[in-house]
């Protein structure tokens, strides 16, 4: 079973796994607690998947702090 979207293109987003497995588990939790969603009818059925989908469409960002 292939993931969409894959890692791959997930990391021409946000280049740091880290980065990309932190905003995707807060982005969730924000969805299972207020059900808006940033995209119209996602493929995914999980919070995590749709939090993804989100990212891959450019409606997440991270902007790294300063040091």
């Amino acid at each position: 079973m292939m993931l969409e979207p894959s890692i791959d293109q997930l990391q021409t987003k946000i280049n740091s796994k880290y980065t990309l497995v932190t905003l995707s588990a807060r982005r969730a939790r924000q969805i299972k607690d207020n059900k808006i969603l940033q995209i119209e009818d996602p493929k995914s059925v999980k919070n995590v998947g749709i939090a993804l989908e989100e990212i891959y469409a450019g409606k997440l960002t991270h902007i790294p702090a300063d040091k």
